[in-house]
């Protein structure tokens, strides 16, 4: 039995092998085939086709020569626009200088506001100056001149300065002037240590609005047109601005 099987086996193999290999065609046996032969007609001319090869160092080489794209033009930087300011209105080549005088009350201010109207247009402007208040240790209010020129001598003996208080506080003597009360009263006590009793810290000023005058450009052209300026600035002059 085991005999017959391995016969059946070898035949069919062999059927196999016979029939994958073509040779039962003839019998109508045999694989389909595979080969598309229309497709061979379809060819042009095949006989031209040629296989190149390509060297790479030279492809390489072709690649680096190449020259590279130009670079755009940079752009041109924009200009600032233009402004005109007063100080820009001179004329070419002419001098201009900046003054300013002050600093002034406010009725000072109301009164160079005034005569500032006449002037050209920007040539001029009011700058907000805030006025610190300021103290004084002083001493008086003094009877008459005698009793003030007494009072005097003592203090010239004890050596301490002093100077007259001036305005409202005639008749009187200032020891010295501060910017705030808590130096006022340091100064004060210092002179309490040599023999100085009778001097008091008074507010002299209280803190008040102020206003500088600037003129950021005179020229020639304009000098002439502040005269009328100058008489309602109390007495006060122009000069340099710093």
């Amino acid at each position: 039995m085991l005999r017959l099987a391995v016969i059946v086996l070898l035949l069919a193999n062999a059927g196999y092998f016979a029939w994958a290999q073509g040779h039962l065609r003839s019998w109508g046996y045999g694989p389909a085939e595979q080969a598309e032969p229309q497709r061979m007609h379809q060819q042009i001319k095949p006989e031209t086709l040629q296989i190149l090869r390509v060297n790479p160092s030279r492809t390489s080489s072709s690649s680096s020569a190449a020259p590279a794209p130009a670079a755009p033009p940079p752009l041109a930087p924009s200009s600032p626009p233009s402004t005109t300011t007063a100080a820009d209105a001179s004329a070419p080549g002419e001098q201009a200088e900046c003054l300013q005088a002050g600093v002034f009350d406010e009725r000072q201010a109301e009164a160079v506001r005034t005569a500032a109207a006449s002037l050209p247009q920007g040539s001029w402007v009011l700058d907000p100056t805030p006025v610190a208040g300021r103290w004084m240790v002083y001493m008086g209010r003094f009877e008459d001149l005698e009793t003030l020129d007494k009072k005097r001598a003592e203090l010239r003996a004890r050596n301490v300065p002093f100077d007259r208080a001036g305005g409202t506080w005639e008749f009187g003597l200032s020891l010295g002037r501060f910017t705030s009360e808590e130096a006022a009263r340091r100064e004060l006590a210092s002179l309490g240590n040599k023999g100085v009793r009778t001097a008091r810290v008074i507010q002299e000023r209280a803190d008040a609005a102020g206003f500088t005058l600037r003129l950021p450009a005179v020229t020639d052209a304009l000098r002439p047109q502040l005269d009328s300026l100058r008489a309602a600035m109390a007495g006060k002059a122009l000069r340099s601005c710093g």
